[in-house]
């Protein structure tokens, strides 16, 4: 229940260190299980979601060790447990990555559905079809878990997948490196982070190529060895510092960053008007004396504009000229934040899976509650641009995936303040 208070309407300045990506984090951790020998693992988010899955591996057999704020060893070596807790499985998506490290581990899992932010239903077809072409047996869920066996082995084979699935393509990857053969996946997945777990599973002896494209191939391995990784920087926070920059005017640099995999955001806000200035490891925003202009967006898979920064850029439209249209093409039902929006006099028109934002100068600070991770990020940009007091409640739902936001936004000038509510 603890909350954020904001004081919107301060320009910021100065420069963020972006932490290691939540998306890479919650498929490597889990990946670990499949190591026969001690991962050490650098730039772990120091999150809520992290925290839990390490609480889940360290509950099957695992040693987790920290090694400061942002450095895991994991040794898997000794893990017995196939089940995971249900309590702790069920609050985050992630958790469905446990499946195919144990079923690839051990030839069984038995782990709870998914939970996470709740914007439309979460299949895992694609998921089940990967793990059944692979050899698996799984039965229907029952009593909210899914259980996995693959009493023959799991053995290599070639899977398509009707649509593009993040979750399902690093969950086969998974899966299929100590599988017997080759192991061929077609329209997989492409984001940075798919990239990331294929080159943590090859630095511990695995054979994934193609990863960062369509086509992925997979030949299967007997055993991982244990090594060292250094998680990619992630793009969700750098993209959503970048919409605060936007918003609020001023000038932020962001560093421990890869600018190409930022490409499809600074592109939208170029066209809003935005300076975007690259370095190798770092990108500057600056926006002084201009007007944001409007702009419409579309999200799509990776390299296409990411459904996770849908919520920051309809914040960010709320403050420019004209009006601009946001269609969201991978959720069914990820709008549903506006209502705390439009408390705040913003000018959002929901229909179906598009949102249409005709910017005001008359957004002022309103009492609103986090509904999911990326969504309280949205309340908070909205909050910083806004003229007035802005206090957002369940700020729990932001910090499952970003690292100190406050104290982060707090060092660029933001005045932004955390409340314990007792």
């Amino acid at each position: 229940m603890d909350r954020y208070i904001i004081h919107g309407g301060k320009p910021l300045f100065g420069e963020v260190n972006i932490s290691g990506a939540k998306n890479a984090a919650v498929a490597i951790l889990p990946a670990a299980i499949l190591v026969n020998g001690i991962c050490r693992i650098e730039n772990v988010p120091c999150i809520k979601d992290v925290n839990t899955l390490l609480d889940i591996i360290a509950e099957l057999g695992a040693k987790v060790t920290r090694v400061g704020q942002t450095t895991v060893e994991i040794d898997a070596r000794h893990i017995k447990g196939r089940k995971t807790d249900y309590e702790k499985t069920s609050k985050i998506r992630a958790s469905y990555y446990l499946l195919g490290a144990l079923l690839g581990r051990f030839q069984e899992a038995e782990v709870a559905m998914p939970g996470g932010c709740d914007f439309g239903s979460r299949p895992i077809d694609l998921h089940i079809k990967g793990f059944e072409l692979l050899g698996a047996e799984v039965p229907p869920i029952k009593q909210g878990f899914i259980h996995a066996t693959a009493p023959e082995g799991l053995k290599g084979t070639s899977i398509f997948f009707d649509t593009i699935s993040v979750g399902a393509t690093i969950n086969v990857m998974l899966a299929a490196v100590l599988a017997k053969g080759l192991t061929i996946i077609e329209n997989a997945a492409k984001e940075p982070h798919i990239v990331d777990v294929a080159n943590f599973l090859n630095s511990m002896g695995a054979e994934v190529k193609g990863a960062g494209t369509d086509v992925i191939k997979i030949r299967g391995v007997d055993y991982l060895h244990g090594g060292e990784y250094s998680i990619i920087p992630d793009q969700i926070e750098a993209g959503t510092y970048m919409a605060a920059a936007a918003a609020c005017s001023g000038e932020v640099t962001l560093n421990n960053v890869i600018p190409k995999h930022l490409e499809c955001i600074s592109a939208k806000f170029i066209e809003m008007g935005v300076d975007i200035i690259e370095s190798d490891e770092s990108v500057t925003v600056r926006r002084i004396d201009k007007n944001l202009q409007k702009t419409n967006v579309k999200t799509l898979p990776y390299p296409g504009f990411p459904t996770d920064m849908q919520p920051q850029i309809v914040s960010v439209l709320m403050f420019a000229e004209g009006t601009g249209v946001v269609s969201e093409s991978v959720w069914d039902n990820r709008f549903k934040y506006v209502d705390e929006l439009i408390k705040m006099g913003a000018d959002i028109l929901v229909e179906g899976k598009t949102a249409v934002i005709t910017g005001t100068d008359c957004i002022s600070g309103a009492p609103l509650v986090a509904c999911d991770l990326r969504a309280g990020a949205a309340m908070v940009i909205a909050g910083l641009g806004a003229s007035g007091t802005t206090v957002i409640d369940q700020v729990t739902h932001i910090e499952r995936g970003y690292e100190d936001i406050v104290e982060k936004l707090q060092r660029l000038g933001a005045d932004i303040v955390r409340e314990i509510v007792e």
